[in-house]
């Protein structure tokens, strides 16, 4: 009874409780953000290293990196749980359906910057925006540009690599998503989906009211607290994964090495570039610090873009969850699409920088 007490005087606090504690939260996380270094300082002087080896300043990595994003993606995501609120996944359907190739591409892939759907989500996304008559090559647009160009990325490079490199791969994802989508619709494919997608009624009607048009400001908050719990909870190991990762990277690979691999006079690396990101496993979050460490080593600009835009937007384990709803004929061509315009991002911009 008491608990059941407890759980009702929460939900009736007023308005100005969750204002002034949305205020404070707000501080409290700026404050902690800007003692993140002397933390990774402190934390890294109690390991019985030098500070300045290689295995000193992988620690130094990992500790300032870890609560770095950490606390990024928790404000970035509570954040853009709000904003969710305005665009759920029927009012993308119905912002989407009945919208012409070129226009729906355009629209379609800005959208996908706005409401932050991972790989995960990309299955039933792809199923509805099919069943509510939306065109192949629109649709893909969406698919591309929602992990591809999501706000969580786009922060953390603004974060971590500054915001020229941000802008730079925003602009350029967003050129992919819209231009492989275009060409994948040109193509008219719709016969490659699996029979039972095919057969999904293509004019299934969008319902007049789209939830979440009259919530409060509070109940926002709500469900950008839920968002924070459930995304958080699928991405922090892999955040923890990639930035170890970018940490042993950052202390222990040779400058030389990473070069020979990954330098801009190499003709061959940023096809080896994506190659090595497509058997990998995370999202934008994870891959992030992994970016900022081959950057910090000298990597060329287009390599590195090229290698994160293939771990996120051609991962192996995504190609395994799309098999569902698309034929292996219509994947080849997707990756296709996509992979050419990810290399000629990497060979523009080794290039021009």
């Amino acid at each position: 009874m008491s608990t059941d007490l407890s759980v009702s005087a929460r939900l009736k606090r007023p308005d100005w409780f969750w204002h002034l504690g949305l205020t404070a939260s707000v501080a409290l996380w700026y404050v902690a953000y800007t003692q993140l270094i002397p933390l990774s300082e402190w934390i890294t002087s109690l390991f019985p290293v030098d500070r300045h080896s290689h295995t000193g300043e992988a620690i130094a990595f990992f500790f300032y990196d870890v609560p770095k994003v950490m606390m990024l993606l928790t404000l970035i995501v509570f954040a853009m749980g709000v904003v969710r609120s305005f665009f759920s996944p029927e009012r993308t359907r119905a912002m989407l359906a009945g919208k012409r190739e070129g226009v729906g591409n355009v629209m379609a892939a800005g959208l996908g910057v706005l409401t932050p759907f991972c790989s995960c989500s990309a299955v039933p996304l792809f199923i509805g925006l099919v069943s509510a008559g939306v065109p192949l090559g629109v649709t893909f647009s969406f698919l591309i540009s929602a992990p591809m160009v999501n706000e969580v990325a786009l922060v953390l490079l603004f974060g971590l690599v500054g915001w020229q490199v941000a802008v730079t791969y925003a602009a350029f994802g967003l050129i992919i998503a819209i231009l492989a989508g275009w060409v994948i619709g040109r193509l008219h494919l719709e016969g490659w989906l699996q029979d039972w997608v095919r057969d999904i009624h293509s004019g299934a009607s969008v319902p007049a009211a789209v939830e979440g048009e009259r919530l409060t400001m509070v109940e926002r908050y709500k469900l950008g607290i839920e968002a924070v719990r459930e995304i958080f909870g699928r991405v922090w190991m892999w955040i923890i994964l990639g930035i170890g990762i970018g940490a042993l990277i950052h202390g222990y690979v040779p400058q030389d090495l990473m070069l020979q691999i990954m330098g801009a006079d190499k003709w061959w690396s940023v096809p080896a570039a994506v190659l090595m990101g497509i058997p990998m496993y995370t999202n934008a979050a994870g891959v992030i610090p992994i970016v900022e460490a081959l950057l910090g080593k000298g990597a060329a600009l287009g390599t590195t873009l090229a290698f994160m835009m293939s771990v996120i937007a051609l991962s192996l384990p995504e190609m395994i969850i799309l098999r569902q709803v698309l034929t292996l004929k219509l994947i080849g061509v997707f990756v296709g699409v996509v992979g050419t315009g990810i290399l000629a991002v990497g060979f523009l911009f080794n290039l021009l920088f």
